[in-house]
């Protein structure tokens, strides 16, 4: 979509912090940060909501809607790197979609967590060095 942010960002038309990426997905660091590692999961192809995502073959076969599998896998895969890189085990997910009309999922750790927020690339490493 040509005036979605998010598009521009998968496009590398706006740089990001990636600290995750696959075919279909890209996890990057939220410039508008509720905590300090404040990941956005994005589909790579343009969906308004994350229920719109198509089923993946094996998720189709199995009879389950939406390509959720992956894209919940990749929020869980942060999710666990977030605990470790931050020493937590409170992380909140949020799926949102109300700012950008674009699918997104939030993972961060709580606000009280040791660190700068404004650290871009020093949280996003920390990330990255614990993705497992």
């Amino acid at each position: 979509m040509e005036n979605c942010i998010f598009c521009k960002i998968i496009s590398s038309d706006i740089p990001s912090h990636k600290v995750f990426e696959t075919d279909d997905f890209l996890a990057s660091l939220d410039i508008h940060l509720q905590s300090s590692g404040h990941v956005q999961v994005i589909p790579k192809k343009h969906y308004r909501w994350v229920w719109d995502l198509p089923a993946a073959p094996s998720a189709a076969q199995a009879g389950v809607p939406g390509n959720n599998g992956e894209y919940f896998s990749i929020v869980h895969k942060i999710a666990l790197a977030q605990r470790k890189a931050f020493s937590t085990d409170w992380i909140l997910s949020k799926i949102v979609g109300d700012e950008v009309e674009h699918a997104h999922i939030w993972v961060y750790p709580d606000r009280n967590v040791k660190g700068d927020m404004n650290d871009f690339e020093g949280n996003a490493e920390k990330i990255r060095q614990n993705l497992q």
